[in-house]
């Protein structure tokens, strides 16, 4: 059985203080889960302090048994240098593609509206809820859906919290290093080769973010699918961006 590994278990510890840390503190959600940077409650530490905050016991009993599972190996092999720098990389990628999404959704719904004179502040202070329920001018469902609201709506002011988007570049990582590893779900034990298994979890994410109502761990609602993708395609691209550095450095110029 693989050991664990020094920075993987100080990850861990840190996830766990700040778990209970929430039981204590409650307050303490709202300065460190990620918010839309349009929302008031956002701060500037959040895409780093997201990653160590869990919404629920399963949640982060997922994270840190994947974190322990790939993280131990790839740190074995990479040292604890460059498996941290993967692992917050990885993290920040899953919070930039989230933000860049709900970007996209709420400014949707600003340009629709602005077309028909209805300013941005006027949007924002509408929707801006703590509660994540609000009042809107009913005369908003002659421009756009009620679909288009409520996903605006949720883009400012739902939060992500999690380690997940790290966890999948490390998902990634492991596919890359190790393809023809035999993976498979608690839930399923069906084994599959991690070549397979990793883009087969990927797809069904992309699926998720797009249509929602469905996850591999149950349940559509409040899974940021995209921060997953975000953050295995930062995880791919560094593994790409190393491995083609690596041809470089050890390849023989004739």
């Amino acid at each position: 059985m693989m050991r664990m590994t020094e920075t993987v278990k100080q990850l861990i510890i840190i996830n766990a203080l700040f778990f209970i840390g929430t039981y204590f503190v409650p307050a303490t959600m709202q300065y460190l889960a990620l918010y839309n940077f349009e929302n008031p409650n956002f701060y500037i530490w959040q895409p780093l302090t997201h990653m160590f905050m869990h919404g629920g016991m399963m949640h982060i009993f997922f994270n840190m048994f994947a974190l322990f599972s790939f993280g131990s190996t790839l740190e074995s092999i990479w040292g604890s240098k460059k498996f941290l720098l993967f692992y917050l990389v990885c993290g920040f990628g899953a919070a930039a593609l989230h933000t860049g999404v709900n970007y996209y959704s709420l400014h949707e719904l600003i340009s629709t509206l602005g077309q028909h004179g209805i300013s941005k502040q006027t949007i924002l202070e509408t929707i801006y809820s703590n509660t994540g329920s609000f009042r809107y001018d009913t005369r908003w469902l002659n421009y756009v859906s009620m679909e288009q609201i409520t996903n605006a709506a949720s883009a400012l002011n739902v939060p992500v919290v999690g380690a997940s988007g790290a966890i999948y570049g490390l998902l990634v990582a492991f596919a890359f290093m190790f393809p023809n590893a035999e993976l498979m779900l608690m839930f399923l034990p069906i084994p599959i080769k991690a070549k397979y298994f990793v883009p087969g979890i990927l797809l069904l994410d992309l699926y998720g973010g797009i249509f929602g109502g469905f996850s591999i761990f149950g349940g559509g609602s409040g899974i940021a699918h995209f921060a997953h993708i975000g953050g295995a395609l930062m995880g791919y691209l560094l593994m790409w961006y190393w491995k083609k550095n690596q041809f470089k450095h050890n390849r023989w110029d004739l």
